[in-house]
């Protein structure tokens, strides 16, 4: 696998979000990246899923959205704990392809 900060990645990701960059969220995931959301019980991959996942939660969102609670190494990937686009606590695992793009992310409400 190639040498990138992964931390930086999903870093870069948040701040897409924060200013809602549909491209910019977009370009942070491999071509045939998946999602496993547990929030909403459903399974996305490849682009125009991701697409049609993150439009609506980038439209609109709520003023503390997307900020970081914690970002922690996790196995070869990153955990994160942030505020979702309704400014509900989530977790999502991220996992990475070796082009320095999300490959797999998961998320589920945090405890």
């Amino acid at each position: 696998m190639a040498h990138f900060d992964k931390m930086a990645l999903v870093v870069d990701w948040l701040d897409a979000c924060r200013n809602q960059d549909l491209a910019g969220v977009l370009d942070c995931f491999a071509e045939d990246a998946s999602l496993d959301c547990a929030c909403e019980a459903m399974s996305i991959s490849g682009r125009a899923g991701l697409s049609a996942y993150w439009q609506p939660r980038l439209n609109g969102f709520a003023p503390k959205a997307f900020g970081i609670e914690e970002i922690t190494p996790h196995a070869d990937g990153v955990l994160l704990d942030y505020l979702n686009s309704e400014g509900k606590p989530v977790r999502i695992v991220f996992d990475f392809d070796a082009d320095g793009r999300i490959a797999h992310m998961r998320c589920e409400p945090a405890r």
